[in-house]
């Protein structure tokens, strides 16, 4: 399967310095990277020939550039039948969305299509921040607060123009709307660009074989990417998952000691108990939940303990498509435990958490 990484970020958020990197620097990667649409900003300007009729445009680094006005889909289609037929080498996919695009449509071709999920892989959401007015776009935009909420990793870019104090806040912030996603300062000049691929953000399983963290008893270790920067005792993230029983309050009391002056739409709760799911009950209320909260929540993911089965069950989605998984078998050694991580907007935490605890068997 063809991997795919979605980017996205608000005007101005350095995807163009990025994209130009990626589509001329000789890093031996065949990559086709689809424009989703033309833009202001976007690369045709600079590099492609404005006068090309032609859509696809094959750089001299081996890369393909695709720019698309309709129908994701269908591009995604062709340029799988292309390479089927050796008429076009390409190894993964990148995909630009404009600055103003909510990311969530364009994850879900990827579930939606059968052609397509049979093709591609959705490897990863990347999300670029501008350190400098990430602030202000946040408090401006909703959709800004989208793209923070669909990232499987967060990347801080521009952070050498802004002040020391106002990245840790952002920092702060985001962690706040996504504690998912690690977080990492990067300058797209000089980056590596191996940190954007193959990150499997949306293959829980493979997630889980990498990333042993996601069961860790507190998220200092998910710190491990972003330099524990988050943890310096915000305590909003590094208490509120310790376990459920006290978790669910972060949102009033000590945890928004760093975000009293952001209200943002776009908030994270994590789920923990170490009892066992009953499935049935499980199905049927998650069910109901996508139903009712579907179109606001953006990303959820778990690992379950399940009575009557001696396998982890992951489960992910975005929106009201929710896939669900059997993984490893819980070991001797492992200390069984649910963790679900819902992001969203306005989500009635109290409620899917009384509701999550009458599942328990």
């Amino acid at each position: 399967m063809i991997p795919v990484t979605i980017l996205t970020g608000f005007l101005g958020s350095g995807k163009t310095t990025l994209l130009k990197r990626i589509l001329t620097e000789s890093h031996g990667m065949k990559i086709a990277v689809i424009e989703n649409e033309f833009g202001e900003e976007n690369i045709d300007n600079e590099i492609l020939v404005r006068e090309s009729a032609e859509q696809i445009v094959q750089m001299s680094n081996g890369c393909i550039c695709c720019t698309i006005r309709g129908d994701l889909s269908r591009a995604l289609s062709d340029l799988a039948a292309q390479r089927q037929e050796g008429k076009m080498a390409f190894d993964r996919v990148v995909i630009e969305t404009t600055g103003l695009a909510n990311p969530g449509p364009v994850a879900q071709t990827f579930f939606i299509d059968d052609q397509i999920a049979d093709e591609y892989l959705l490897d990863a959401i990347i999300t670029l921040v501008d350190a400098k007015h990430a602030h202000q776009q946040l408090d401006e935009h909703e959709v800004v607060q989208r793209q923070v909420g669909f990232a499987d990793r967060l990347f801080i870019t521009k952070s050498d123009v802004a002040d020391a104090e106002s990245v840790a806040d952002l920092r702060h912030r985001l962690v706040h709307m996504n504690p998912k996603a690690p977080i990492k300062a990067v300058n797209f000049g000089v980056a590596d660009l191996k940190d954007i691929f193959d990150l499997r953000g949306f293959n829980l399983n493979a997630k889980l074989e990498i990333d042993p963290d996601f069961l860790a008893e507190d998220d200092h270790a998910h710190g491990h990417d972003h330099d524990h920067a988050h943890c310096d005792h915000d305590h909003g993230q590094c208490d509120h998952d310790h376990d459920h029983a006290h978790g669910h309050d972060h949102d009033h009391g000590h945890g928004h000691r760093h975000h009293a002056h952001h209200d943002d739409k776009i908030k994270s709760f994590v789920y923990r108990n170490d009892r066992p799911f009953d499935p049935k009950k499980l199905e049927d209320f998650l069910g109901g939940v996508l139903q009712i909260y579907g179109q606001r929540m953006l990303r959820y993911k778990g690992v379950l303990y399940m009575k009557g089965i001696d396998r982890k069950v992951v489960f992910q989605g975005v929106h009201e498509m929710m896939g669900s998984d059997l993984a490893a078998k819980w070991l001797p050694k492992d200390k069984k435990t649910n963790k679900m991580v819902f992001i969203g907007i306005d989500l009635p935490e109290d409620l899917i958490t009384d509701g999550l605890d009458a599942c328990l068997a």
